[in-house]
């Protein structure tokens, strides 16, 4: 079996050690991993020492194997890492998928669908440095498909945006042309949204189980209930995940995802404006108040988040946030 076919390209390469095993995880399950191997699929378990080190795998990830025991010894650096603030009171990442090349949200245009939503999912993607795509499902339950679609493109920035309908087949011909050989693309959005039916339709057959969202609010049912890689007919590498209930923000976040406001900023009267009550605010006078007030709900969560952890974290999301903000003042002339 071919590793380049999974994704094992230079980067990896430049990891592994001549009497190295390097292996791909493609699924996790209640502490045993599911590996890709160069002999074949193959599961294992993680040294105690991955877990005290904070570098327990997660799907996606290349690791290298103890040939001896069978372990998995060492997780290698990621290219890219998708994660999350820990759902709970703890203050921690998770990591939700890595190395990955392209996401996909899944967004429904039913009960489900929500921008603010769709803000959070292309902020956590874009502070991977992972290419985000939208992915509008159920298109033919959308009387007001166009009216959704310019809602969407005011906030997704420059993420192409695609409406489909896995069901009956609408639009899926156009979305595969986003399907790269070797690459992997993580599906991430609420449960009910139609990821696992998305992916049966690529696949061209139903190897993922699906159900009926419920009456009344259209809210879905986890039918997925691990993360997985599927490779697709054509070469693409697909995972499918089980839908997040919460999209919180990691710390670590450094994109804000809103470019807009950026652009606007420097229009305004005042050089260190706050975009809240200043007259002449040229953002105020241009972005959706309900956009506005996220961006300034995300700042706030991070900061937050930030003083929790205390220490060199805090002093780092206060640089960032300053950063970000003198990038907000700063006039074109400049």
């Amino acid at each position: 079996m071919s590793l380049q076919n999974w994704g094992f390209g230079p980067f990896f390469q430049a990891q592994t050690p001549p009497q190295g095993l390097p292996a791909r995880v493609v699924a996790q399950e209640r502490g045993r991993w599911r590996l890709i191997t160069a002999e074949g699929e193959r599961t294992a378990q993680a040294r105690g020492l991955l877990y005290s080190a904070g570098v327990v795998p997660v799907v996606g990830d290349w690791v290298l194997l103890d040939p001896a025991t069978g372990l998995i010894e060492q997780t290698l650096e990621r290219r890219t890492v998708l994660e999350r603030a820990q759902p709970g009171t703890a203050v921690a990442a998770q990591a939700i998928a890595a190395n990955v090349d392209l996401a996909f949200v899944v967004m429904a245009l039913d009960g489900d669908y929500n921008l603010r939503r769709l803000e959070r999912y292309l902020v956590l993607i874009r502070s991977a440095k992972v290419r985000p795509v939208v992915v509008l499902s159920k298109i033919d339950r959308a009387p007001d498909l166009e009216v959704r679609l310019a809602e969407c493109r005011a906030v997704a920035g420059d993420a192409l945006i695609y409406g489909i309908s896995a069901l009956h087949g609408l639009g899926l011909d156009v979305l595969a042309g986003e399907l790269v050989t070797g690459e992997t693309v993580a599906l991430l959005g609420s449960s009910g949204v139609g990821k696992s039916t998305l992916l049966n339709a690529l696949l061209g057959e139903e190897r993922q189980k699906t159900a009926e969202v419920r009456a009344g609010d259209d809210r879905g049912k986890h039918t997925t209930t691990s993360r997985s890689i599927t490779m697709l007919p054509g070469g693409a590498l697909l995972i499918d995940s089980p839908g997040l209930r919460e999209v919180e923000l990691w710390i670590g976040d450094e994109s804000t995802g809103f470019g807009d406001i950026e652009a606007l900023a420097a229009d305004c009267r005042f050089g260190d404006c706050t975009h809240q009550r200043e007259p002449g605010c040229a953002v105020r006078e241009a972005v959706d108040p309900a956009r506005l007030a996220s961006f300034h709900k995300l700042g706030r969560e991070l900061a937050h988040q930030a003083a929790k952890l205390g220490g060199h974290a805090a002093v780092e999301e206060k640089r960032k946030w300053k950063v970000i903000h003198k990038a907000l003042r700063r006039r074109p002339w400049e």
